[in-house]
């Protein structure tokens, strides 16, 4: 554990939050690539984006007796991908940066892909790849920021929670439908 001596004095911190006020949450304190972050950022939207529009698709047409309860699923989970899209958006706009929403290039972007699947099994195993494509996104993306942006990488650890637990609910939605 560090001593309490390595800490920046009062005096001093007030001075260095006084500094390049334009910055807002980015101080002189922050350790990462700026730009750099919010690039990975800009990539995790997209991917969320894509994300939200197949779950919705899938919400739309899962159709038969089981359909009922994947379509819950898939709207659920629609729901939980857009509020990641926007905690990401936010956060690149915190670090002075401008979220892409722009859907030329988006599924380029994305590190999922869109695939619409032809059954309600297919469905479900396309989101369960895109689900497995976004956990292991996101484990590299911790990895990578260290402690160097710990806030982004709070974000990104609720958000690879998440997916994970979609994941889990996804193969048991394939069990369920599969019968």
């Amino acid at each position: 554990m560090n001593d309490i001596t390595s800490l920046s004095n009062t005096r001093a911190l007030r001075k260095r939050a006084r500094e390049h006020l334009e910055n807002g949450a980015v101080t002189a304190g922050y350790n990462a690539d700026r730009e750099a972050v919010i690039a990975v950022l800009n990539q995790a939207l997209a991917t969320e984006l894509v994300c939200v529009l197949r779950y919705k698709r899938h919400e739309f047409m899962a159709a038969g007796f089981r359909g009922e309860a994947a379509s819950a699923e898939f709207a659920e989970h629609a729901r939980q991908e857009q509020q990641h899209a926007d905690q990401l958006a936010q956060r690149i706009v915190q670090l002075g940066g401008a979220p892409d929403f722009s859907p030329t290039g988006l599924a380029e972007r994305s590190h999922a892909e869109y695939v619409a699947g032809d059954t309600l099994v297919d469905m479900i195993k396309e989101d369960l790849v895109a689900e497995r494509i976004a956990i292991d996104s996101y484990r590299e993306a911790v990895a990578w920021l260290g402690n160097e942006d710990p806030t982004t990488r709070r974000l990104l650890e609720d958000i690879l929670a998440t997916e994970e637990e979609h994941a889990d609910d996804l193969v048991g939605l394939i069990d369920e439908v599969a019968v």
